[in-house]
């Protein structure tokens, strides 16, 4: 008899990623891809990658959770039985595993957030979606103008004694002193450290504006993964920085745990990654908020909508998806 396991999928504007755990939160499975500006195509992808690693004879999916941005839609396509967001998801999975955290630090692709934990639990976060300067993409746009792959920078920043000072206001201003430090004859190591610590600069200015960080203190996103990064961390909060080696996985694995804990259970096929999944933004006209709802088809018909104020228009939204409609 195959036994339980969990699936997570956290589903991201630069990344998507995705773990399936057992009852004890091993990983059975596991896959981070890019998200390419197409949510649906990405989750597809990913589910084709997990099932070629899953052992379906010895274990059963029973559980699925969905977070990230596109967590919603996401959770409607896999029929997730948890669907929780991004803090939620990444404080169950950070805690789960290093319960003693008081501090999670989270640099994306093209957000940030930092999450403060009290005995286990997450009592203050906050998030940075403005300003790129504290982001992976700002460090991917400043390793191509540096001619170098984005995944060397951390190498190259701990070759640094002397990391040279980077404007860390915004994009602007700290890509305007870039190529100022460059035309000056600054070292490549130390321009890219400064690089490095631009970033966390930015990231505690805004991002932790007003915190109190406390160790111990857990680093992840895909950032985390730039030693040079987590270096200039643990030079300016003069502490210990935590890097899990799962750690750009635990938004994904913070969702498999809750459809672990989850009372709901459903019987997951990796079959709807081969069904026709459309969205649609569709004006209900049930009364006059007009709201705009977001509508998924699958195979042509209904599953999901969100958006709407009221229920009032809710019945007007289902049925069948015409060909006029399928654009």
């Amino acid at each position: 008899m195959a036994e339980n396991a969990f699936l997570g999928i956290d589903v991201g504007s630069i990344s998507t990623k995705a773990v399936i755990i057992d009852e004890s939160n091993t990983i059975l499975a596991q896959e981070y891809i890019w998200t390419e500006g197409n949510p649906i195509g990405a989750v597809k992808r990913l589910l084709g990658h997990l099932e070629k690693q899953f052992d379906r004879t010895a274990w059963q999916i029973v559980g699925v959770g969905a977070t990230g941005s596109a967590r919603r839609l996401v959770g409607s396509i896999v029929g997730a039985t948890v669907v929780k967001n991004e803090i939620t998801a990444h404080a169950v999975g950070t805690t789960t595993f290093h319960p003693e955290v008081r501090t999670i630090l989270e640099i994306g692709g093209q957000d940030s957030k930092i999450i403060l934990v009290e005995n286990g639990i997450a009592v203050d976060y906050a998030m940075n979606t403005l300003c790129a300067a504290g982001t992976g993409a700002f460090l991917t746009s400043q390793a191509r103008r540096l001619g170098i792959e984005v995944e060397e920078m951390g190498a190259y920043a701990l070759r640094s004694s002397h990391p040279t000072m980077i404007a860390a206001r915004c994009t602007v201003f700290a890509e305007s002193d870039l190529v100022h430090k460059i035309q000056m004859g600054h070292p490549r190591e130390d321009i890219i450290a400064g690089v490095c610590r631009a970033v966390v600069s930015n990231y505690i200015n805004n991002v932790g504006k007003g915190k109190k960080i406390c160790s111990p203190v857990v680093f992840q996103g895909g950032v985390s993964k730039n030693e040079g990064v987590v270096r200039a961390f643990e030079d300016l909060l003069k502490c210990p920085v935590l890097v899990d080696e799962i750690g750009h996985l635990m938004g994904a694995m913070g969702a498999a745990i809750l459809a672990r804990r989850s009372l709901k259970r459903t019987v997951f096929d990796f079959s709807v990654g081969n069904m026709d999944f459309i969205t649609r933004e569709r004006s209900c006209g049930g009364c006059s908020n007009n709201c705009e709802v977001i509508c998924v088809y699958r195979d042509g018909k209904m599953i999901d909508f969100w958006g709407n104020r009221c229920e009032r228009g809710a019945a007007k939204l289902g049925g069948e998806l015409s060909e006029n409609s399928r654009g």
